[in-house]
């Protein structure tokens, strides 16, 4: 027999009174954990006074995933040691009643958000905001994604840095064949998602090796040339004005041996994960060489002002034969920096960088 309407509303109403208590008893833990990390800063080892020394205040608004994978136990620890202190930005209270901060860090999405960050901004020109919501979703469509880097040209004495020809598709599969003819795309190519918003579904790729197969494909996308790069691709992790590089696993090459034997779309597994590092593999020399620091530095440097980002990594190839032409086929704003070697120390560097004269020495 079944529960009446009454008693479903019952259930649901006790249901919502537990979450509601189970989420008021994790702020309140939260809170506490914060207070007594105050007072630790303010107590030496020993319970003797430290050296007056003016904290950090970082707040951070983060889905729980990046919380966990951003604020490992070694970072927090590395950054109490520091002088720095992260508190969480509790999303239900107005964040100008918070704090105060002398950073925000935030990846969240909506447009609520974007107002609630932008309005803060505003009121608090005093606090650093990493980085502008409105410069943050420019890398949420890749029809835009990769303009800063195509705009930039990048040639030197240390290389050639580029983007892959692309088609953006907004609507109406059936057109797809039509289109990638009309723009000259040269099969294979690489089919992504045009939204970028770093959920499982935007990283979904596709590989279509023939024309008739292409109307099989969803828009909205973009299809970008795919473009040898033996099998290996280098994130290129930027904090700041700090750079890190770690090569990772990518999809093998395709002759046109194999790409006349190969018909329809293929949907490959997520590339560039960290389970996929190549880093210790025993790669040809041609292949595995990292791209050169100074070409790293000076795109950096451009990318940084162009975008007006301060958090982001690159997801550049080496075209295959060649030692120095280089194709940015993605950016990432706020990427998963946990699995970057020695991110902790980096971070919190960057993040002291910020706040100027962050020690006070106590007066007499």
């Amino acid at each position: 027999m079944g529960l009446r309407e009454e008693e479903i509303v019952a259930c649901r109403n006790d249901d919502e009174r537990e979450k509601d208590e189970e989420l008021g008893l994790a702020l309140a833990q939260a809170q506490q954990q914060q207070q007594q990390q105050l007072q630790w800063f303010s107590v030496g080892v020993a319970g003797s006074p430290l050296q007056s020394r003016k904290l950090v205040v970082v707040g951070y608004a983060l889905t729980s995933k990046k919380t966990k994978s951003f604020l490992q136990p070694k970072l927090e620890g590395l950054a109490r040691n520091k002088g720095i202190l992260f508190v969480a930005i509790d999303q239900s209270k107005p964040l100008s009643d918070q704090g105060p901060f002398d950073i925000v860090l935030h990846k969240l999405s909506g447009k609520e958000w974007r107002r609630i960050i932008e309005d803060y901004r505003q009121t608090h020109p005093e606090v650093t905001v990493l980085d502008p919501p409105d410069a943050i979703q420019h890398l949420r469509n890749r029809q835009f994604m990769l303009q800063a880097v195509a705009d930039l040209n990048l040639s030197d004495t240390y290389g050639k840095v580029g983007v892959p020809r692309q088609l953006v598709i907004k609507r109406d599969a059936s057109s797809i064949p039509d289109a990638v003819t009309k723009a000259g795309l040269t099969l294979p190519l690489v089919a992504k998602p045009l939204v970028a918003d770093g959920s499982a579904k935007s990283h979904e790729l596709s590989l279509a090796y023939d024309q008739n197969s292409l109307q099989k494909l969803e828009p909205p996308l973009v299809l970008q040339e795919f473009v040898n790069h033996g099998g290996v691709l280098f994130k290129v992790y930027i904090v700041g004005e700090a750079i890190k590089v770690v090569r990772r696993f990518s999809l093998p090459d395709v002759s046109k041996r194999e790409l006349s034997k190969n018909a329809g779309v293929y949907r490959v597994p997520r590339v560039s994960c960290a389970a996929a590092s190549a880093d210790d593999a025993d790669l040809d020399p041609g292949i595995a060489e990292l791209p050169p620091l100074p070409l790293l530095e000076r795109l950096a440097k451009e990318l940084r002002r162009r975008l007006g980002l301060r958090l982001f990594n690159l997801d550049i190839i080496r075209e295959h034969g060649s030692c120095n032409h280089f194709y940015v086929i993605d950016i990432n704003y706020f990427p998963g920096y946990g699995k970057m070697p020695e991110y902790e120390y980096i971070f919190t560097d960057f993040l002291l960088s910020l706040v100027p004269g962050r020690y006070k020495k106590r007066s007499c």
